[in-house]
């Protein structure tokens, strides 16, 4: 499975907190200010690789390529080069005697803080795991799971390396053609993915469930990638076409908008069958767009013309620009039928509020300094 995170994608804004020296955080280079974040990876890297050599971790996976792995997921959601020399030093503190002592002397108290943490985190996540639980009792276990994961969150870095740590372990089951243990497959669907879903980090959160849902559930997931690979072509066709034609509609009548197909990925795809009790081709025939605008009166202007253009779905429309979710997201959404009688599903909103929407709908709580607050919110991002 081909990752869903790009590099030139820019980061979360809860992610650049992390490596901003006003969060909430001590800076991660404390004690070595003269140091730029990245000769800390350089040196970082460099330190850890002979500790980390022919070590391998529990999964099966190298320790090395692990940890290189986890700087590349970071790197690849905009964490600063400092956040990923974290990466390198966690790692490479299960095979030092005195980490925190050792790393504190060579890279800075905040450093060692970080590693402290982080080990004690993962000590504990994977006690929990190991635990024999009823399966009666799987739900208050995953639970305390979640509940351990936001106990640590007052250091978002701790967060963002546990979770770039779970979707590399991920990736390499994936590589490996190892079957991945169910528990830990489990876990990163119902703990993880809404985690990195509540941060904004959406590009996790989606391959992380694809991934889980391959690993969980795996017949269910050959069956969808295969009729979603036979459909591709044509879906892919229909999506542009309304994209064009809905794009040229809006600049006829003066509303000038970007307008974009909205990707569907597996889990979501086979969740919706499920939620909806849908066919595929119910699903697939189901187009969705995005339209951006430059105001939000330009939001009402597009709204209108849409649903002037096209046949509007009877209770399918929320406003969620005159009534924000809690959790700050705001966005018009409808549902209208094409010229075939297809539905399309059509969000409007400006770019200020895509951004928010897509990078971080989180981020709001952090810039407040109530960010760890925001995140115990259980609010369903749009």
């Amino acid at each position: 499975m081909k990752s869903l995170i790009h590099a030139d994608q820019p980061a979360a804004p809860i992610v650049a907190l992390a490596g901003d020296t006003t969060a909430p955080t001590q800076p991660l280079a404390d004690g070595h200010g003269s140091e730029t974040g990245l000769s800390a990876l350089a040196r970082a890297r460099a330190f850890a690789e002979p500790l980390l050599a022919d070590r391998v971790l529990d999964t099966g996976e190298e320790a090395f390529a692990h940890a290189s792995g986890v700087a590349e997921v970071l790197k690849s959601i905009g964490g600063a080069p400092s956040l990923q020399a974290a990466a390198y030093l966690v790692y490479a503190g299960d095979f030092l005697q005195r980490p925190e002592e050792v790393v504190e002397k060579a890279f800075g108290p905040s450093y060692a803080s970080l590693v402290t943490l982080t080990r004690k985190l993962v000590q504990i996540q994977r006690a929990a795991r190991e635990a024999q639980v009823e399966q009666e009792h799987q739900a208050q276990q995953t639970e305390r799971v979640r509940k351990m994961l936001l106990a640590f969150s007052r250091d978002l870095r701790v967060v963002l390396l546990r979770l770039a740590s779970r979707l590399q372990t991920l990736r390499w089951y994936a590589a490996s053609k190892l079957p991945c243990p169910q528990a830990l497959a489990a876990e990163s669907r119902q703990v993880f993915a809404p985690l990195a879903n509540r941060l904004g980090i959406w590009q996790i959160k989606w391959e992380m469930e694809d991934l889980a849902f391959r690993f969980t559930q795996p017949d269910e997931y050959k069956r969808i990638a295969g009729l979603l690979t036979e459909r591709r072509v044509a879906r892919e066709t229909n999506i542009e076409t309304a994209r064009r034609a809905m794009a040229a509609d809006l600049q006829a009548h003066g509303v000038p908008a970007l307008v974009y197909g909205r990707p569907k990925h597996l889990y979501s795809i086979w969740k919706k069958m499920q939620g909806k009790h849908l066919d595929f081709e119910r699903v697939m025939d189901l187009q969705a767009l995005r339209v951006i605008v430059a105001d939000v009166p330009a939001c009402y202007t597009a709204l209108s013309r849409v649903h002037e253009r096209y046949r509007q779905v009877l209770g399918e429309f929320d406003d969620y620009i005159a009534r924000p979710k809690p959790n700050g997201y705001r966005s018009l959404h409808t549902v209208v039928l094409d010229d075939e009688g297809r539905p399309i599903e059509v969000q409007i909103r400006t770019q200020a509020m895509h951004d928010h929407a897509e990078h971080s709908v989180a981020a709001h709580w952090a810039y407040k300094g109530g960010w760890h607050q925001g995140l115990c919110r259980r609010e369903r991002v749009g």
